[in-house]
C-alpha cells in the first residue's frame, strides 16, 4: 500500500513539480486539514470572486432583455423581463451587501447564494418558455436559456476549491438535470439529453481541475508567505495573525489560551565562534525537534533571531508547563562545541494573566522569559499556578 501511494505521489508531483509537499497533497481533496491562515485567505478570495461574478451577472442579465424584446411576443418578453430584473436585484444585493469575515462557511454561503439565483431563474424561465409554441429565431433564442447550467458549472473554474467542495457545489445542478430528464421520460430525445449531460459532466471536470490548480498555487504561495524560509516555522507576521485569530476565539468562547516565549541560551556564542552557518543549523535542529514533539494543534512561530513563540490554543498554564517540560526532555538539539542546546522559556495564559489582547499576552510571556534568563537560564517561568522549572527539574 505504501509503495502504491508513493507511486501515485511521484506521478502527481511530476504533473505539478515543486508546487506542493507530500503533506499538502491531501489538501487538494478536502479542506478539512487546511491551515487556519490558508482557510482565512481562501475564504476572503472566494467571497471576492463571488462578488465579481455577481457584478458580471448584475450587468449582463438585464441587458439581454433587449434581445428578448426583439424576438419574443410581448407577454412572454414582459414576464422574462420581470424575472431578469428580479435576478439583477438579487445579484446587486449580493455584490453590495455581502462581505467576507474570513470564515469558510461564510464563503460557502456566498457561493450557494450566487448559484441559487441563476438556478431559480433557470427553472422559472424554462417553465415559462415551455408553455409557448416558439418557432424560428424565437425558438433558437429560447433554446439558449437551456445553456445556463453549463455557464454555472463553468463558473466553478474561478474559485480555488478542493475536489470535495467542487463535487458538493456541482451535485445539485447535475441532480436537477437528471430529475428533469426523468420527468420528461416519455417525450425525451435521449441521444440529445445524454450528449448534453455528458457535456455538463465534462465541463464540471474541467472547471474542478482549474479550481484544484488554483488551490495548489494558492497553497504554495501561502506557504512561502507564512513560513520562515530557514526553519520552516511560521513567520512573525503570520504568527501575529494566528495569535489574533486564536485570542479572539478564546475570548469569545471563554476558553484558555496559552503562549510560551522561547529564547535559545548563549546563541550568540555559536555565531561568533563557529559562524552563522552553524547557527543556522542549530536553529533548524531546534525547530525540527520542537515540531516533532509538540502537541497536535500547537503552532511554532519564529519571532525573531533565536526567539520563538509556541502558540497553545485551549491550554491552561499547568497544561502548558507540562507540554513545555516534554519538549525540554526531548531536547532542542546539540551545540557545535558539544552539549545540548537549552532555552529560557516564559509562559502566559490570557485568562490567568488577565491579558487585554494578544500583544499583552506575548509581552507577559516575554517578561517571564527574561526572568528565566536572569534566574540562570535553561528554565521555565510562568505565573501562578504555573511552576518555575530549573535544570534537572
Amino acid at each position: 500500500m505504501n509503495q502504491f501511494s508513493e507511486m501515485i505521489w511521484h506521478r502527481l508531483t511530476g504533473l505539478m513539480p515543486g508546487e506542493l509537499t507530500q503533506g499538502e497533497l491531501g489538501w487538494l481533496f478536502s479542506p478539512h486539514s487546511h491551515l487556519s491562515l490558508l482557510a482565512r485567505r481562501r475564504a476572503i478570495l472566494i467571497v471576492n470572486r463571488v462578488r465579481l461574478f455577481a457584478f458580471l451577472f448584475a450587468v449582463l442579465t438585464p441587458i439581454w432583455s433587449v434581445v428578448d424584446f426583439v424576438v419574443f411576443p410581448f407577454p412572454l418578453w414582459g414576464q422574462l423581463a420581470l424575472m431578469r430584473f428580479a435576478a439583477c436585484a438579487a445579484f446587486a444585493s449580493l455584490l453590495f451587501y455581502y462581505r467576507s469575515n474570513g470564515d469558510l462557511f461564510n464563503a460557502y454561503r456566498a457561493i450557494a447564494l450566487l448559484f441559487a439565483i441563476p438556478t431559480v431563474f433557470y427553472v422559472a424561465s424554462h417553465t415559462l418558455l415551455t408553455s409557448y409554441q416558439l418557432t424560428g429565431m424565437s425558438a433558437a433564442i429560447g433554446a439558449g436559456y437551456a445553456f445556463l447550467p453549463f455557464v454555472l458549472l463553468a463558473g466553478l473554474a474561478v474559485f480555488p476549491l478542493a475536489i470535495v467542495e467542487s463535487f458538493i457545489i456541482a451535485s445539485p445542478i447535475l441532480i436537477c438535470q437528471t430529475v428533469s430528464g426523468y420527468l420528461r421520460w416519455t417525450v425525451m430525445d435521449w441521444p440529445t439529453f445524454a450528449g448534453a449531460f455528458w457535456l455538463l459532466v465534462l465541463i464540471t471536470g474541467v472547471a474542478s481541475l482549474a479550481g484544484i490548480c488554483q488551490l495548489a498555487f494558492m497553497i504554495a504561495l501561502v506557504r512561502q508567505a507564512i513560513r520562515d524560509p530557514l526553519t520552516n516555522a511560521f513567520s512573525r507576521s503570520s504568527g501575529a495573525e494566528i495569535m489574533d485569530l486564536h485570542f479572539t476565539i478564546a475570548q469569545r468562547n471563554k476558553e484558555p489560551f496559552a503562549v510560551a516565549f522561547l529564547d535559545l541560551d548563549h546563541f550568540k556564542r555559536i555565531n561568533d565562534q563557529f559562524g552563522h552557518e552553524a547557527g543556522d543549523r542549530a536553529l533548524i535542529a531546534m525547530t525540527e525537534s520542537v515540531t516533532q514533539h509538540m502537541r497536535h494543534g500547537d503552532v511554532l512561530v519564529r519571532w525573531g533571531g533565536e526567539e520563538f513563540l509556541l502558540i497553545m490554543p485551549r491550554t491552561m498554564l499547568d497544561q502548558a508547563a507540562t507540554a513545555i517540560e516534554r519538549l525540554r526532555k526531548a531536547g532542542f538539539g546539540e551545540r557545535p562545541e558539544g552539549g545540548p542546546v537549552t532555552a529560557s522559556i516564559g509562559i502566559a495564559e490570557w485568562g490567568a494573566d488577565q491579558a487585554a489582547d494578544w500583544k499583552q499576552l506575548v509581552e507577559i510571556a516575554d517578561q517571564r522569559m527574561y526572568a528565566a534568563k536572569q534566574g540562570g537560564r535553561d528554565r521555565v517561568v510562568g505565573g501562578e499556578p504555573c511552576l518555575v522549572s530549573a535544570v534537572g527539574a
